[in-house]
C-alpha cells in the first residue's frame, strides 16, 4: 500500500438533510478524529468496523460542535485500504461545514475531487475501469444505466481484459521459447499459433466493441428526438413523458427555439429525450438556427418521434420529413385526435411504410400508454439496440480496445507474411500494454488526474 497524507471531505450532497457525513482517510485519520471526538472510548482503542456515539468539539475552545455517530474502519478493510473514519453529523450546510473545519484544523487536508477513489485505485482496492464505473453509477439516471454501472463496478470488463492479457502473455512466452531454442525447429508451429490465437483474440475484442453502441445507450439513454411543425404538441409530449413542466407550452408558433433535453425512463427503458424547435420556413434568424439544430438532432437520433397534427392537412414539409425519418427507427404520432380529423392513417402508411403509427391526444392524456408500448416493442425486438449485458460504454475504453485490435491485427498480418518472430512479439506486447491502460496497469499521472478530477469532492 502506498503512503499518503490524511485527507477529509464532505461525502454527502450539500444542503439540508437528516444526516451529513465527513469522510477522513489516511494514516493519521484515527488520531486526528480522536483529538476532536469525545466519547466513552477512544477510537485508537476501538475495534475496526464499529460505530461510536459522542460529540465533536473544538479542541481550542472545548465548545461542542455537534452530536455525532462515528464509524471506524481500519486498514486494509476499507474503501481506500487506509484507516477511514466517517463522522455522521446532523445534516445542514453550516453544521457539516463546521465539523469539516474542525477536522481540517486538527491536521487533515481537504481532499481533491475523486481523491478517495483515486487512493482506492492506487492501493489496489479497485482497478481503473471500476473507478470510472463508480462515476457512471453516481451519474446513472435510469435503472438500466445503474445496473450496467454496477456490473462494471463488480469488474466484468476487468475480467475480460485480464483474461485477454493473460492469453497474450502466454503467447509471448511461447514465442520467446521458440526464439531462444531455434534448434527445435518449431517456428512454423509458433507462426500458426500466433495467427490462430491472434485471430481468436481479435474476434473477442470485436464482440466487446459490438456492445459499444448498446453500452452508450444504456449509459446515456436512447437518443430520442421529437420533431414536427410548430404547435403540433411536441413540448406537451415532453412534459407528459417526463411528468414535469420541462418545456414552455403556448399557442404561439415557434415558442421552442432551441433543443431541450430530459432523461426519462419508459417502462424501464432509458430515453435521452429531446424536444426540438418546430420545423418550418421562417424569417426569424434565431428560430431559423433552432430549426437547423432540429434537423441535425434528427439525423443523430437513435429514435425519432415524428408528431403530426391530425386536425390539419399534410404539408410539403410534412411529406419531406416523412421520407427522411424512414431511414431510422421512427414512431409517427398523430396528435390532437380530440379535434376534427383531417389526416388518415392509411395516407401515412403509404408515405412511411416502415414506421410505426400511434394515435393520441396529449392534451386529453389519451394514447400515452400506446406510445410507451411501441417504444418498448421497438426496443425489445432490437429495432433500437440495447441489452443489459453490455460491457463497454466508456469512450476511453472503446478507443483503447480499437487500438489493441489494430495492434493484434498487425501481429497476425506480420506473422502471416513471414516477419521475424521478435518483431511480431513487439506488436503483441504493444496490444498487451494498450489493454493494460483500460484497467490502469499502464497509465500516466496526467491521465489519472484527468479521470479523477471529474469526481465530486468526498468520493
Amino acid at each position: 500500500m502506498l503512503e499518503f497524507d490524511t485527507i477529509a471531505a464532505i461525502a454527502t450532497a450539500l444542503g439540508e438533510g437528516s444526516v451529513g457525513i465527513i469522510r477522513v482517510s489516511g494514516p493519521e485519520s484515527i488520531r486526528i478524529v480522536d483529538k476532536i471526538f469525545r466519547s466513552k472510548k477512544r477510537l485508537g482503542e476501538a475495534e475496526t468496523h464499529t460505530l461510536h456515539y459522542g460529540h465533536i468539539v473544538d479542541p481550542v475552545t472545548e465548545q461542542m460542535v455537534d452530536e455525532v455517530l462515528v464509524a471506524l474502519m481500519r486498514t486494509p478493510r476499507s474503501f481506500t485500504k487506509e484507516d477511514v473514519v466517517e463522522i455522521h453529523c446532523h445534516g445542514g450546510i453550516l453544521v457539516v461545514q463546521r465539523v469539516l473545519q474542525v477536522v481540517l484544523a486538527a491536521g487533515a487536508r481537504l481532499a481533491e475531487p475523486g481523491e478517495f477513489t483515486k487512493r482506492a485505485f492506487l492501493n489496489g482496492r479497485i482497478d481503473l475501469s471500476q473507478a470510472e464505473a463508480i462515476m457512471d453509477l453516481i451519474r446513472s439516471k435510469t435503472d438500466s444505466s445503474m445496473k450496467m454501472a454496477l456490473k462494471q463496478v463488480e469488474g466484468l470488463l476487468s475480467q475480460k481484459v485480464r483474461a485477454l492479457r493473460q492469453r497474450m502473455i502466454e503467447l509471448l512466452a511461447h514465442i520467446e521459447v521458440t526464439i531462444d531454442y531455434p534448434e527445435h525447429d518449431v517456428e512454423d508451429v509458433a507462426v500458426r499459433q500466433i495467427i490462430q490465437q491472434g485471430t481468436s483474440m481479435i474476434e473477442e475484442i470485436d464482440s466487446m466493441l459490438a456492445s459499444a453502441k448498446t453500452g452508450r445507450i444504456l449509459r446515456e439513454g436512447i437518443r430520442t428526438v421529437i420533431i414536427g411543425k410548430p404547435n403540433v404538441g411536441k413540448s406537451s409530449l415532453l412534459n407528459t413523458l417526463s411528468r414535469s413542466e420541462r418545456a414552455i407550452v403556448t399557442d404561439i408558433p415557434g415558442t421552442t427555439r432551441d433543443i431541450l433535453e430530459e432523461h426519462i425512463s419508459v417502462r424501464g427503458i432509458p430515453l435521452q429525450i429531446i424536444d426540438t424547435a418546430g420545423i418550418r420556413e421562417t424569417e426569424d434568424a434565431v428560430e431559423r438556427i433552432g430549426v437547423e439544430r432540429s434537423r441535425t438532432a434528427m439525423e443523430e437520433a437513435d429514435l425519432v418521434l415524428f408528431m403530426l397534427d391530425a386536425s390539419r392537412n399534410l404539408t410539403d414539409v410534412d411529406r419531406e420529413l416523412l421520407t427522411k425519418v424512414e431511414e431510422k427507427p421512427t414512431i409517427i404520432i398523430l396528435n390532437k385526435l380530440d379535434l376534427p380529423r383531417k389526416i388518415a392513417s392509411e395516407e401515412i402508411r403509404r408515405l412511411a411504410p416502415h414506421s410505426s403509427i400511434v394515435e393520441m391526444s396529449v392534451k386529453e392524456g389519451e394514447g400515452i400508454e400506446l406510445l410507451e408500448a411501441e417504444v418498448e416493442r421497438l426496443f425489445m425486438r432490437g429495432g433500437i439496440e440495447g441489452k443489459e449485458a453490455a460491457y463497454v460504454s466508456n469512450a476511453r475504453h472503446i478507443s483503447l480496445l480499437e487500438r489493441a485490435r489494430r495492434q493484434l491485427q498487425e501481429a497476425v498480418d506480420s506473422a502471416d507474411s513471414g516477419m521475424t518472430l521478435d518483431l511480431v512479439s513487439v506488436e503483441i506486447r504493444d496490444a498487451w500494454e494498450t489493454l493494460g491502460e483500460v484497467i490502469g496497469e499502464a497509465v500516466g499521472e496526467d491521465l489519472l488526474d484527468q479521470i479523477f478530477s471529474q469526481f465530486c469532492l468526498g468520493k
